[in-house]
């Protein structure tokens, strides 16, 4: 039988007052009075569900997270029982909070994941920043996988956890009414695909200016709906079967089936080519990252600045400077390594999405047939001084320049080798 962390699960669904948590915090004292939980249940709470979303209070609302975590942990004492639910979590001074899932329990936070994707349509990713590790929530009974709210139109986050041995997902949101439908197929096939138990909290009523759904859930691995709430505050669950779970994964279990069906050769394109990707990606609302380089003999250095680089947008390209123009720019003993293998080795990294080779001198033609939404370059350049960041800018993008965080250069590799 399938050992799961937790075999007793509740929602805790309520109408969330935005920027008002003493207000929502008693709420939740009052949900729990009345209905008492059973000891040792996980009861989730819905997305920021002591603040909602208060944007121009974000930064004050945040503050008070380690006050509202106590309260909860208390609560968790009071009641021998163990909550999650997201809040404003400050990690960098002066920096955006994450919009943060916690695992709360008597003795305090025994996890947290911070929000995958956030919901621009809200504007959500300009007072919050996105989680960029995904990793389920490590316990002493297992792990416990997490996505809060927009987190659950992408399913390979809850497809990575699972295939780390995450058997029970949570979800913590405010999902509007008028996408029920949405909400209820996509907890049901997040269950299903991962053949998972799926317990989901929302929100009810109106929250500021939008009506939430309801509609918490609690889904078997199977997709058998085990509990569902209706529109108003309530506090309900399940027991939860491990030998549901054994014998719904015994004759197949996608989430460990991985073969690797990419070939990577094919991320390295023509101008044409790229250009029509990327038309595609835009009519989808997808942001463009434009770096270049030689990448002559890659080492950790460009690994990093090329995941940072990819973290900027939703598609990296990589202008690659070609044999002819490296030559030019650093001698006749440049490059080590030709173009195309040089090409295929930088297309082998999961950060890069194209890769085009150039043979001018600077990218500047590229960058202006292409014009990026994000222009990356490293923060050893001035940005007055970034070919192709005044035309960038001018189409209404931004240049974003990276510390490096390796001391590696090619150069001294070669050196290195040559000694």
């Amino acid at each position: 039988m399938a050992i799961l962390p937790f075999s007793r699960v509740a929602f805790v669904q309520f109408a969330i007052e935005p920027g008002r948590p003493e207000r929502n915090v008693q709420t939740v004292v009052d949900l729990l009075a009345q209905n008492g939980p059973s000891s040792q249940t996980l009861l989730v709470l819905p997305e920021l569900w002591a603040t909602g979303f208060d944007y121009q209070r974000t930064e004050e609302l945040a503050a008070q997270t380690p006050v509202l975590l106590e309260q909860l942990r208390s609560l968790a004492a009071r009641y021998t029982v163990f909550f999650a639910g997201s809040l404003a979590e400050q990690t960098v001074a002066g920096g955006l909070p994450h919009n943060t899932l916690f695992l709360v329990g008597p003795t305090g936070v025994l996890g947290r994941l911070p929000k995958q994707y956030l919901f621009s349509a809200w504007q959500e990713d300009r007072y919050y920043k996105a989680g960029q590790d995904c990793a389920p929530m490590e316990t002493e009974w297992g792990p416990v996988g997490g996505l809060v709210c927009y987190d659950l139109r992408f399913p390979e986050v809850a497809r990575e956890q699972a295939f780390s041995g995450m058997c029970l997902l949570l979800v913590s949101a405010q999902w509007p009414l008028a996408r029920l439908d949405h909400w209820q197929v996509l907890l049901k096939a997040r269950a299903i695909e991962n053949q998972v138990y799926v317990v989901a909290a929302n929100g009810c009523g109106i929250s500021g200016e939008i009506e939430l759904a309801g509609h918490s859930m609690v889904v078997a691995p199977d997709g058998t709906v085990l509990q569902e709430a209706g529109e108003v505050p309530v506090i309900a669950g399940a027991e939860l079967d491990g030998d549901v779970l054994t014998n719904t994964r015994r004759r197949f279990c996608p989430p460990g089936e991985r073969p690797w069906r990419k070939n990577d050769v094919g991320k390295i394109v023509s101008l044409a080519v790229l250009q029509d990707a990327l038309k595609s990606i835009g009519q989808q609302g997808g942001k463009v990252a434009f770096t270049n380089g030689c990448f002559d003999i890659l080492h950790a250095g460009h690994v990093s600045y090329l995941e940072q680089a990819r973290s900027t947008a939703d598609c990296l390209v990589v202008g690659l400077n070609s044999d002819s123009s490296i030559g030019r720019l650093k001698g006749p003993s440049r490059p080590v390594n030709r173009e195309e293998d040089r090409a295929r080795v930088l297309a082998a990294l999961g950060c890069v999405d194209f890769i085009v080779v150039f043979a001018d001198d600077t990218p500047l033609d590229l960058i202006t047939a292409l014009l990026p939404d994000v222009l990356v370059k490293g923060a050893d350049w001035a940005e007055d001084d970034i070919v192709g960041g005044r035309e960038v800018k001018a189409a209404g993008g931004r240049v974003e320049r990276i510390a490096f965080e390796y001391d590696r250069s090619t150069t001294r590799v070669i050196e290195k080798i040559r000694r």
